[in-house]
């Protein structure tokens, strides 16, 4: 997929939703109804990427869509596992201070006195604060807590600094 390199994961598609075309959908946005809100998805199926226009809407605790050409269960069937992806222009502006997951992941993480911990190579919600997931010489689950153990986040060299013991 290295020609949609530019491209964010959102979700992917969980199956087939009645029989007139709907799917369920699995998301990574928070809250997770807004992943339709961010249309056009770039459907990933195998090596191809078809756009496609969205509609859904949340259903009990799931999201359900409509994406154009998908008419009926079969093709919905189809789409099982294809990966949803957006264009980073997509998503609405952010504050100061302020950073989406996927602006985090593949940053690489030092302590204060400049020590490697590793690599943003994920996020995970836990109720009280979002956790740096990282891969280095060893696993770490630092949260991520502005100005208290996030110093700085420095998107352009791709850096992020901690207060934080390579003890831990």
């Amino acid at each position: 997929m290295s020609q949609h390199d530019d491209l964010i994961c959102v979700g992917h598609i969980l199956g087939a939703q009645g029989l007139k075309g709907w799917v369920r959908v699995f998301s990574n946005t928070s809250p997770r109804e807004n992943i339709v809100s961010y249309g056009p998805w770039y459907v990933e199926q195998g090596n191809e990427i078809e756009v496609m226009s969205v509609t859904g809407r949340l259903q009990g605790k799931n999201v359900v869509a409509r994406l154009e050409g998908v008419d009926d269960r079969t093709r919905a069937d189809e789409l099982t596992g294809c990966r949803i992806f957006i264009k980073p222009e997509q998503l609405p502006r952010l504050d100061a201070g302020e950073y989406y997951w996927s602006d985090l992941v593949g940053l690489s993480v030092e302590t204060l006195e400049g020590d490697p911990l590793g690599e943003v190579a994920s996020m995970m919600e836990t109720g009280a604060d979002d956790v740096m997931v990282l891969k280095g010489e060893r696993e770490r689950l630092i949260p991520f807590v502005m100005d208290q153990i996030v110093r700085e986040v420095d998107l352009v060299n791709r850096r992020l600094v901690v207060d934080w013991s390579p003890e831990y």
